[in-house]
This record gives C-alpha cells, sequence and structure tokens, in this order.
C-alpha cells in the first residue's frame, strides 16, 4: 500500500508542471489570438475635428489623402492645405535624365479639382524621404507662424504610428489632430482578408516598435 500511494503521489507530481505548462501556453495562444484580430482596430485612431492652421496632406495613397483635404478645407477646418514633397523617385529619375512630375503636382492638380484655391496650397521643404521628415517639416513651419495646431490627414492604418511620432517630434509644443479619409477601404476589424490590408498592419506594427525604440532604423539612402 505505502508503494502504491508512493508512486501515485509521484505521477501526480509530475503531472502539476505540465498543466501549468498547458494553462500558460494555452493562456500565450488565447493572447495572440486577441492581438491578431485586434490589431487592426487598435491602429486605427482619429481625433474630433476642429479648427487648426492648416491641413497636412501625407505622402502617398493618391488620391485619397488629397480628397479628403479638400474634404476639410471646403468644410472650414482650416485656410491652408500644405504638401510635402518626396525626395524619390524624382532624384533617382534625374540621374537617368528623366523629367518626372513629382507627387505634390498632381496633389495639388487633385485639391484644385475638389475646389481648393491654388493660392491655399503650399509645398513645405526641404524633400522628404518619410513620415518622420514630413511632421518635423510641418512642425517648424507652425512654429514660424505660431500656429497651436494642425490637421493631418493620412490613411487609417497609418494614423497610430502618424499620432506616435508626432507627439516625439512637437515635443508637446503643437497638437495634432489625425484623421483618414471617409472612403479609405482598410478594414480594421478584418485586415487579414486581403494583402493590401494585411501589408498596411505588419508595416504599422513594425514602425512603431521602431518609433518606440527611437527610430533606431531609417531610411536607406
Amino acid at each position: 500500500m505505502s508503494d502504491t500511494a508512493e508512486d501515485f503521489a509521484g505521477s501526480t507530481s509530475r503531472r502539476i508542471p505540465w498543466t501549468r505548462a498547458s494553462s500558460v501556453l494555452l493562456a500565450v495562444i488565447g493572447i495572440a489570438i486577441i492581438i491578431f484580430f485586434g490589431v487592426g482596430r487598435w491602429l486605427f485612431v482619429e481625433d474630433k475635428l476642429e479648427k487648426a492652421q492648416a491641413i497636412l496632406v501625407l505622402s502617398g495613397r493618391m488620391p485619397l489623402r488629397a480628397i479628403e483635404a479638400a474634404r476639410l478645407y471646403n468644410a472650414g477646418y482650416a485656410p491652408e492645405v500644405w504638401l510635402t514633397r518626396p525626395s524619390e523617385p524624382a532624384a533617382s529619375l534625374q540621374t537617368m535624365h528623366i523629367a518626372y512630375l513629382s507627387e505634390d503636382f498632381f496633389n495639388s492638380r487633385v485639391l484644385m479639382l475638389e475646389r481648393v484655391p491654388a493660392t491655399a496650397i503650399r509645398v513645405l521643404e526641404p524633400p522628404i524621404v518619410d513620415t518622420v521628415d514630413e511632421l518635423h517639416a510641418a512642425a517648424a513651419e507652425l512654429d514660424r507662424g505660431g500656429g497651436s495646431a494642425i490637421i493631418i490627414v493620412t490613411t487609417k492604418a497609418h494614423t497610430r504610428r502618424v499620432r506616435t511620432l508626432w507627439q516625439d517630434v512637437s515635443q508637446g509644443r503643437r497638437r495634432a489632430i489625425v484623421r483618414a479619409p471617409e472612403n479609405d477601404r482598410f478594414e480594421p476589424g478584418r485586415w487579414w482578408r486581403t494583402s493590401t490590408d494585411a501589408l498596411d498592419v505588419v508595416r504599422e506594427v513594425l514602425g512603431l516598435l521602431n518609433a518606440w525604440a527611437g527610430l533606431p532604423l531609417r531610411p536607406s539612402t
């Protein structure tokens, strides 16, 4: 009887670590599932609209962002729309002696088509490489003009990273109102269903990790 009791106690003690390990594994899997299905909604953030000094159109996703900026301008939220001028592909094409009409050219045409007067459109300097450069250019322009807030138009998946980067760039001196186009087709609750949305989520998560780490990774030149 004593041997049987000892064997039972030994097998029970061996099962306890496995039970604990299984519980931890299930908890980790559960958390991973929650993060997977919720990350799209977490990435999409917007601020309440209010009047600002200008509306900044971040580069990319033409003509979606410019159309939204025009809508906000026509609604009276700001007296100007600011564009940025990406350095690429213009610089590379220039070395090949190929003329290139930059992204700001086309964005300005979209804005004017959407009833934004040319006098209300400004292209910020210097040429930019990434979102950080764009935000630095906008913050510097705000400082020069003495404005307290800017509306930044980007796409849904990019909104949280823009807000995070602005907090670092502005150092709390100026406020950003981050907005996304109403007709942006990114689906926060079902981002895994299309390759475009999935790539956006992966890129934004990696970009946020880089931002939280202090931007150790910079664009290649």
